[in-house]
């Protein structure tokens, strides 16, 4: 990476929790922190903490053009780019809605890629290094997450190939994989549940666990706090690890994924109440 002082590092999605703790962990070890939201008042509170806030959609062409000219006219060079900005859409796969569908992938797939592209024409010359956000949730998929589940998935393969193909460039890419982080994460997955959870569900009897899933990263959740600490260490090591996973379930979750088939999908049918059977009984 280069030495430039102060670093220049970008972090995505700082309205609140993963976000914003990380571009204070960097703040407070000395870097020029460019913190990105969409709302004025999130813009603002970000100010007020110090960072450099930038507004950002990460999904609107027209808002990352005029990012990437507001941080230019700024820094001749970038560091470091953090994607962490992401939701997750939770729901029966069968009932997702395109709209949706399209709105995640934009969000935790496209976006993600499009912005690490942008980054890696300014690091071209002095190297740097890009951090996506994953999840261990692309590691072990789960019933009513298996968009989310895949874009997570999506995005952890994109930073292997950009890993390998960025190397000969001075560029290293790091995959972070996190487990429960306390955020506001189950809030907006509870609101999705809401835009996608039709009235006449195949899944009706199965409300109270899709409502489950959404919540979960919210249960013995690891501090944000501790998160950012931990990630700052693995990001800014002098040979960084390609992929970290940090938090509570981080473990556990991709050991359940190396179990068989069979007993994965029992385990995960039980705990999710899919073990009822739907096909109507025929009289002989």
């Amino acid at each position: 990476m280069a030495t430039h002082y102060p670093p220049v590092v970008i972090v995505t999605g700082c309205s609140s929790g993963i976000g914003q703790a990380l571009a204070l962990a960097f703040h407070h070890h000395g870097y020029r922190v460019y913190a990105t939201a969409r709302r004025s008042e999130d813009l603002a509170q970000l100010s007020a903490l110090g960072l450099h806030a930038l507004p950002l959609d990460v999904c609107d062409p027209a808002s990352r053009a005029a990012f990437w000219a507001a941080l230019d006219a700024q820094e001749d060079h970038v560091d470091i780019l953090i994607n962490n900005a992401g939701y997750g859409a939770m729901g029966p796969t069968v009932e997702m809605p395109e709209a949706e569908l399209e709105r995640q992938f934009a969000t935790n797939v496209f976006a993600p890629l499009l912005m690490a592209q942008a980054a890696a024409a300014r690091m071209r010359q002095g190297g740097g290094r890009i951090v996506n956000i994953g999840s261990v949730s692309g590691v072990l998929t789960t019933p009513f997450a298996g968009v989310y589940c895949a874009t997570k998935a999506a995005l952890h393969s994109l930073s292997d190939a950009l890993r390998m193909e960025l190397a000969p460039f001075g560029i290293a890419v790091i995959t972070i994989q996190p487990g429960a982080i306390r955020s506001r994460f189950g809030d907006h997955a509870s609101e999705a549940v809401e835009r996608v959870l039709r009235a006449d569900s195949w899944y009706d009897r199965c409300r109270e666990a899709i409502y489950g899933r959404a919540r979960a990263s919210q249960r013995r959740a690891t501090s944000a706090e501790t998160f950012a600490r931990i990630c700052y260490r693995a990001v800014t090591a002098p040979r960084p690890r390609a992929m970290v996973r940090i938090g509570n379930g981080s473990s556990l979750m991709p050991l359940l994924a190396r179990l068989p088939i069979p007993w994965r999908d029992r385990l995960l049918r039980r705990q999710f109440g899919l073990q009822f059977s739907a096909i109507p009984e025929h009289s002989p």
